[in-house]
């Protein structure tokens, strides 16, 4: 399976985008859905997992202003993200997890202006 992560750009501070993933099958046979996302010159870091059964964890860094979430029928996940500081700035990437494996997708580039 391939995913093919979208939706990234550059925004202000206090602004929202929405992030896609599309996989090119089904993303029921994964456990959990994902995204991650690596600042310029640190190491990939978790930002939201959805397990198949629905549940949803967050970093902390992110709660209450992060959204996972999933259409099945679509084969797509969506993070979407509101309130965007500085340092939210990464480049984001999806991932399929299943049996402890992750697929990854591309990245797709955030940046969030001051």
């Amino acid at each position: 399976v391939q995913l093919q992560a979208s939706g990234g750009g550059l925004v202000r501070a206090g602004g929202s985008l929405r992030l896609s993933c599309a996989a090119t099958r089904s993303i029921i046979s994964f456990d959990a859905m994902a995204w991650y996302r690596q600042p310029s010159g640190k190491q990939r870091e978790p930002v939201a997992v959805l397990t198949s059964g629905g549940d949803a964890n967050y970093a902390d860094s992110v709660k209450g202003r992060f959204t996972i979430s999933r259409d099945n029928a679509k084969n797509t996940v969506y993070l979407q993200m509101s309130s965007l500081k500085p340092e939210d700035t990464a480049v984001y990437y999806c991932s399929g997890i299943k049996d402890a494996r992750f697929q990854w997708g591309q990245g797709t580039q955030v940046t969030v202006s001051s």
